[in-house]
């Protein structure tokens, strides 16, 4: 079969690229093109446009970027209609991606949602755009079936694919990845800023400021983003103790006593790491108060979204300085405060479940587009 796979950023192109491995296994001519990053590419597609041009946040980043978004459209399409793929594949990253399901409805494409829009936390109207476009939808949070069968979709839960990428991970030695990235003998704590120049813009010299000084006795790692230059963390990091590393997260958080982590995907990871985190989240004042028009959960956090009650201790947008400085304290040195927090991730593993889902997610797939395609 040839599948078409759409992933606008890192988060998208890690699932992307085990959902391919997966797919592969089953489907052994199977052949793939999409927008995607360099694990898909790793993974064996062919990348028509890289997740660096397509990965924007925020109601004034993508108003600045309208331009680019509308030419991704416009490529995308074209593409599509030239490879005539046997399917769709759509991972994540909802503003896009639903413009593109009714794309290819109207083009009579089936189309596959993987990791489907989080509308229980914003603009619940999407529903009725999946309902209309999406011929199968996959959810990675247990309690999404429900949500999304209440309101008339069918939706499968085969657990969630960050336990693959976790459960296939390999680590260096402590020694080795010290001595690799030219650490020393402290304390790590790991700074993860986000995936897009906007986060890492709004958050990264906050996350710096109240860390660095205020606790001397650990040293600072960043965990730069795979689509972001070592030049553009140059600007925040001049004349700073910290150092950045890539395509090493996972070693990162391994190695570490805690982490100041931006709200996003690597939250959960961070989790599953069984690692004590701050989480926070800064955007442009215009973007944070749109935002609040829209945003009706009580979490922001992966973390405490799926516990459904606080683990992790959320900042958002103010005070940021301060509050970072007492929470990483506390999880520092209140013995007691650090080993709850490390007792509440256990229960979130048992939540999230086993790894499989990658493989479990490929075989559902397949098995669908056999049927509907034999059926026309």
């Amino acid at each position: 079969m040839r599948y078409y796979l759409i992933a606008g950023e890192a988060s998208g192109d890690l699932h992307g690229s085990n959902l391919i491995n997966n797919l592969k296994k089953i489907d052994p001519d199977a052949h793939f093109r999409g927008f995607g990053g360099d694990l898909m590419q790793e993974a064996g597609a062919e990348i028509s446009t890289h997740i660096k041009k397509t990965s924007f946040i925020g109601v004034w980043e993508v108003i600045m970027n309208l331009k680019t978004i509308n030419k991704n459209f416009d490529i995308c399409k074209q593409d599509i209609l030239d490879y005539k793929p046997d399917a769709l594949i759509l991972i994540d990253y909802p503003g896009f991606n639903l413009k593109m399901a009714e794309f290819a409805k109207v083009n009579g494409i089936i189309t596959l949602y993987y990791i489907a829009p989080k509308v229980w936390a914003s603009r619940e109207s999407r529903i009725k755009r999946i309902k209309r476009s999406v011929d199968k939808l996959y959810v990675i949070f247990p309690f999404e079936e429900k949500y999304f069968a209440d309101r008339g979709i069918e939706a499968e839960y085969s657990g969630n694919p960050l336990m693959d990428a976790i459960s296939a991970f390999k680590p260096q030695s402590a020694e080795e990845f010290r001595k690799s990235n030219g650490l020393d003998d402290r304390p790590i704590i790991a700074i993860l800023a986000g995936s897009r120049k906007m986060e890492i813009h709004h958050c990264l010299p906050i996350m710096l400021k109240s860390t660095t000084h205020e606790f001397s006795a650990y040293q600072f790692v960043i965990a730069g983003a795979p689509s972001i230059k070592p030049s553009y963390y140059e600007q925040f990091i001049s004349g700073k103790p910290v150092k950045i590393v890539y395509k090493q997260t996972y070693d990162l958080l391994i190695h570490s006593m805690a982490a100041v982590v931006v709200s996003g995907t690597a939250t959960l990871e961070t989790a599953l790491f069984n690692l004590p985190e701050v989480v926070i989240y800064k955007l442009s004042v215009f973007t944070y108060f749109i935002g609040r028009l829209f945003f009706r959960i009580r979490f922001f956090s992966l973390v405490n979204i799926i516990m459904d009650r606080e683990v992790v201790k959320e900042l958002l947008q103010f005070k940021l300085e301060r509050d970072i400085k007492n929470e990483l304290n506390k999880i520092l040195n209140d013995t007691e405060y650090r080993q709850q927090m490390l007792d509440d991730y256990k229960l979130l593993r048992e939540i999230v479940g086993d790894p499989g889902t990658s493989e479990r997610v490929a075989n559902s797939m397949f098995g669908y587009l056999s049927k509907h395609l034999c059926e026309n």
